[in-house]
């Protein structure tokens, strides 16, 4: 939407920037939260331990950690009671495939057994968050309200559903402050070593959640790129110095091309890895000025910090103080790990100032939620950046004659995930797994936490597809 509402022109209204943030500020929480208990705790937290906790220690940890914790000790003695029955059944059910009992785990029983009922929390409120995307989106994912020009949910700008929207809202943030930062910083404590383990060295944010019509300074979570860990020479972002590399990538063969030019042209030999020639992806390699970024909440949160927003700031400062650990330790996966919590948490917070804005709008008698607009004659070019959940968005668009003549998209884990360039340069994750240390190789679960730690999604960046029969091709590795 971004990208056609640039080629063509159009300024949207403040409710629609406004219902835009709120869904956006939705997703954050939802996919955040989702993400450190069911796709990456379990990287940190060995459940099979906690059959071996105290739950009247268990209860009395959660009610240090924080009082508004879910359950006493006989709650925690039936979470207890529920996993005893998955182990003894010899099926784990979602707490399978994992390298229980490793070394690396360091947590208590009694921290274990805690943060798998927290798992279990956090199952029955993602849904209830899920809705509060939809309340105004009308699904979850791939909400169904964004259009050229604003949004379609003018309908749904009634009281009850506002109020509806808020109470969930309420809801959710109460989690993320009560218990998801406090298990945070718990399971932090113990790993705090990972601060020197799985970092990168530039990272770069689009940013997003704009509080006006002027872009880019006016985005909550700011733009910029820092090079070189280099914190105190942030710069802005700028779009034009973006170029995909394909050398190591299964295309053919050019030089690094800015995505308004850009190219997917799979090569027509057979594509199969072959050691020695180089190529090893369907990934193509972005670059910021020839730099590898990272992209994700560690690069908006490092951007933030670095131009000083006062909320990333301050909760960046008390997490760090808390953790008794410098500022060069968010070079890390501890520090991407605490990022995703860091963000989660003030975003959310922002959300209710955006909820009252909209309901001023609305009280003053402005409704407006889309503008109108004509296709451009001739050739129009738009780009629409953004940062989503998983990181740095960009998407760019030629237009002639009211047709997309080009059309290129660089998603984050292209950015993350994307192969060595011409001049042997290593993505973003390829980079942080250097040095990273291994217990046991034939269970690798330090090099999980990191490639976790970016929440990677292959889909998102690559579609293998029969160009005769549209037949997608699923290959499980």
């Amino acid at each position: 939407m971004r990208a056609v509402e640039d080629a063509v022109g159009v300024q949207i209204p403040k409710n629609a920037r406004i219902i835009r943030n709120l869904l956006h500020g939705a997703q954050f929480q939802h996919d955040h939260i989702v993400h450190f208990y069911h796709l990456h705790a379990l990287d940190w937290v060995d459940i099979v331990s906690a059959l071996k906790a105290d739950p009247a220690k268990t209860a009395a940890l959660a009610d240090n950690l924080s009082s508004a914790n879910v359950g006493g000790t006989p709650y925690f003695k039936s979470v207890q009671q529920r996993l005893q029955t998955f182990v003894d059944s010899g099926q784990l059910g979602p707490f399978a495939n994992a390298y229980w009992g490793h070394s690396a785990y360091k947590l208590p029983p009694e921290a274990n057994l805690m943060a798998c009922a927290h798992y279990i929390e956090a199952l029955k409120l993602q849904a209830r968050t899920a809705r509060m995307h939809a309340v105004f989106g009308a699904k979850n994912p791939h909400l169904q309200s964004l259009c050229v020009g604003g949004v379609t949910c003018v309908r749904d700008l009634t009281p009850d559903r506002i109020a509806e929207f808020l109470y969930l809202w309420k809801e959710t943030q109460h989690f993320i402050e009560n218990v998801y930062i406090p298990d945070l910083l718990a399971v932090a404590s113990f790993y705090k070593d990972w601060g020197a383990i799985g970092g990168t060295s530039n990272v770069l944010a689009w940013g997003d959640l704009p509080e006006t019509e002027k872009e880019p300074e006016s985005l909550y979570m700011p733009r910029g790129v820092v090079l070189n860990r280099n914190l105190g020479g942030v710069k802005m972002a700028s779009q034009e110095k973006v170029t995909e590399d394909v050398s190591r990538s299964w295309y053919e063969k050019g030089k690094a091309l800015h995505p308004y030019k850009g190219e997917t042209k799979p090569i027509q030999e057979n594509p199969n890895y072959r050691p020695g020639d180089g190529q090893y992806s369907w990934f193509k390699a972005p670059r910021y000025e020839g730099a590898a970024c990272e992209v994700g909440p560690l690069a908006r949160t490092l951007v933030a910090y670095a131009k000083g927003q006062p909320e990333i700031k301050a909760t960046v400062d008390m997490v760090l103080e808390k953790l008794g650990v410098p500022a060069a330790a968010l070079f890390s996966t501890l520090g991407r790990t605490a990022a995703r919590g860091i963000e989660t948490l003030v975003i959310g917070k922002r959300m209710e100032s955006w909820i009252m804005e909209l309901v001023g709008n609305l009280k003053g008698g402005d409704t407006a939620t889309v503008a109108s607009w004509d296709w451009p004659s001739g050739e129009a070019m738009g780009v629409g950046l953004n940062d989503v959940a998983r990181g740095s968005l960009g998407h760019w668009i030629i237009i002639e004659d009211q047709k997309i003549k080009n059309y290129q998209y660089v998603v984050p884990s292209t950015w993350n995930l994307g192969p060595r360039d011409a001049g042997g340069q290593m993505g973003p994750v390829e980079e942080s797994l250097i040095g990273t240390p291994v217990a046991d190789p034939k269970r690798p679960l330090e090099v999980l936490r990191t490639v976790h730690s970016f929440d990677p999604c292959i889909a998102c960046g690559v579609h293998v597809i029969d160009p005769d029969s549209n037949q997608v091709y699923k290959i499980k590795a």
